[in-house]
């Protein structure tokens, strides 16, 4: 079974790009992938398969990314390039979204 994710990049002041990943979407996976890639390197693969430290495997062709005003946890996990790193961010329990 896949775990699904999504990458939040902010692309303008209230604009977000939520890139999905397909598989193996678990911050014990993630983290250490996307260590190696940049936002910008995310972004041009629009809608990724899997996320390697080695590859972006991504679809083709690939969906645009959706582009939401804030940063949402729409599946299991939801990364964000914080401080010049990658980071899992997890919702407050009383609030859907992040």
């Amino acid at each position: 079974m896949s775990t699904r994710a999504q990458i939040a990049i902010q692309i303008g002041p209230e604009e977000w790009a939520h890139v999905y990943a397909h598989f193996d979407g678990y911050p014990a996976h993630m983290l250490p992938a996307l260590a190696r890639w940049k936002p910008e390197d995310i972004l041009s693969a629009r809608e990724i398969r899997q996320v390697t430290s080695d590859a972006l495997d991504c679809f083709s062709p690939p969906r645009d990314p959706r582009i939401l005003s804030r940063p949402t946890r729409v599946f299991a996990h939801l990364y964000m390039w914080i401080g010049c790193q990658w980071v899992a961010v997890e919702p407050q329990a009383d609030t859907p979204e992040v």
